[in-house]
């Protein structure tokens, strides 16, 4: 058997347009791996880089991290801010990032409050405040300077939000 290298990474990549490729790394290994790795090892790493509708038996990547009573909503979410190419979606462990080339938008459930707070790089001055629907997080130190707040508990609220959500992809 031949010998793999003591580190193992396993990227996923993304070419856009203008030549530019984007690398995410999906896994990173240590040890004495073999090229005869194990069928677990092979399906756990297919399953890696599989898209994200095949990762999940209910709906888009990260939807295990979905409470029960936020999955419809967040369905209509994960829709809007997919419906954009060149859109990945990564479930990381407390939130899911949605990103081009960088983070554009970060998705927390809250279900106590049956609301999912959106985290969208747009900077607070170009949008209207509107209490308890948005909120300037500059200075909160959330995501960095010029991040917004969009807090969501209907399909009413992700409707209002659709303008804010594009206004902060097409800016990425």
């Amino acid at each position: 058997m031949q010998r793999l290298p003591e580190r193992i990474d396993l990227l996923r990549y993304r070419v856009f347009e203008g030549g530019l490729l984007s690398l995410l790394l999906v896994d990173s290994s240590h040890g004495s791996a073999t090229a005869g790795s194990s069928r677990r090892t092979r399906e756990r790493n297919a399953a890696a880089i599989s898209p994200p509708s095949m990762q999940t038996t209910y709906g888009p990547v990260g939807a295990s991290l979905v409470p029960a009573c936020l999955r419809d909503l967040y369905k209509e979410l994960d829709e809007a801010l997919t419906a954009w190419d060149e859109v990945e979606a990564a479930a990381l462990r407390h939130y899911i990032a949605y990103r081009r080339l960088v983070n554009v938008a970060s998705v927390i459930f809250r279900p106590k409050h049956e609301a999912i707070l959106v985290y969208l790089r747009l900077d607070p001055d170009t949008a209207e405040l509107e209490e308890g629907f948005t909120r300037d997080m500059r200075g909160i130190g959330h995501l960095g300077t010029g991040d917004l707040e969009v807090r969501l508990v209907s399909a009413g609220d992700l409707e209002k939000a659709a303008p804010l959500i594009r206004r902060a992809f097409e800016a990425a």
